[in-house]
């Protein structure tokens, strides 16, 4: 089913649904994609389905509208990454466009989302907003990654939230803005000091409720932080995408 396209933009969506099969794996029973975001199974191991999230199209562009919804059910596990990194884009669209994430994990559930990075080309503008919604018991592993600007560029306009919320309360809950016209400083000593690769690591786990990570530096730039909850928080700062990576790779095997 292709995307429905209009005077604003794309509109696309893409839904994931993964159910224990009975036999100790997990089913895709859901695997629904239009236009610009393509989903396809993987080989994957043990008791876990994998999907990877391919790029039809460019984008998104400017007045696109993309949705992506993965729901774990009880005990299924799930690992979601992305064949490519994405790109915003200015379109012929006036507007920004908007790119929601939406994922939920039931009660011994586990999802480890892992796409690539998110690219904010100049003259770009894109709200991107995550909503998480665990269930107690529910394991996750989040990775966001974002680039702003392609080589020798200036970046776009990217504004990002990340809501995470365990048995209906808060876990995490921020929101960041960069490029042109985002609030003063944004680009300062106190937030990006001029670096262009920004990125996340969040690992909820059960143990970490009682065991909680100690907080610690992973360099000059990247920082472990607990939260007030099963969480452990990794924030990191790098001169290109690369270096990000890397650091939060490193941070991902120091947390088992």
């Amino acid at each position: 089913m292709a995307g429905a396209v209009g005077m604003a933009g794309v509109r696309a969506v893409a839904r994931i649904g993964a159910r224990p099969d009975g036999r100790g794996g997990t089913a895709l029973p859901t695997l629904e994609s239009q236009g610009p975001l393509a989903l396809r199974r993987t080989r994957a191991s043990g008791s876990e389905a994998k999907v990877m999230l391919v790029g039809a199209m460019s984008g998104p562009l400017g007045g696109d509208h993309f949705t992506v919804t993965a729901d774990v059910a009880d005990g299924a596990s799930l690992h979601v990454g992305s064949a490519a990194a994405t790109i915003a884009l200015p379109g012929q669209a006036k507007g920004e466009a908007r790119y929601d994430v939406r994922l939920s994990v039931g009660e011994d559930g586990e999802l480890r989302w892992l796409p690539e990075q998110l690219i904010s080309a100049n003259g770009s503008e894109l709200y991107l907003t995550t909503r998480v919604d665990l269930a107690p018991g529910a394991r996750l592993t989040l990775r966001e990654e974002q680039v702003l600007g392609r080589a020798n560029e200036e970046p776009g306009r990217l504004t990002s939230r990340l809501t995470v919320l365990l048995d209906g309360r808060p876990l995490l809950d921020q929101e960041l803005s960069s490029g042109p016209g985002a609030p003063g400083g944004w680009d300062g000593p106190a937030v990006l000091a001029g670096h262009r690769a920004l990125g996340q690591l969040l690992v909820v786990r059960p143990q970490f409720a009682r065991h909680p990570v100690e907080p610690r530096l992973l360099g000059p730039y990247a920082a472990l932080t607990p939260l007030a909850g099963p969480g452990a928080l990794v924030t990191a700062l790098a001169p290109d995408a690369l270096h990000l990576r890397r650091t939060l790779d490193e941070a991902l095997r120091s947390l088992g």
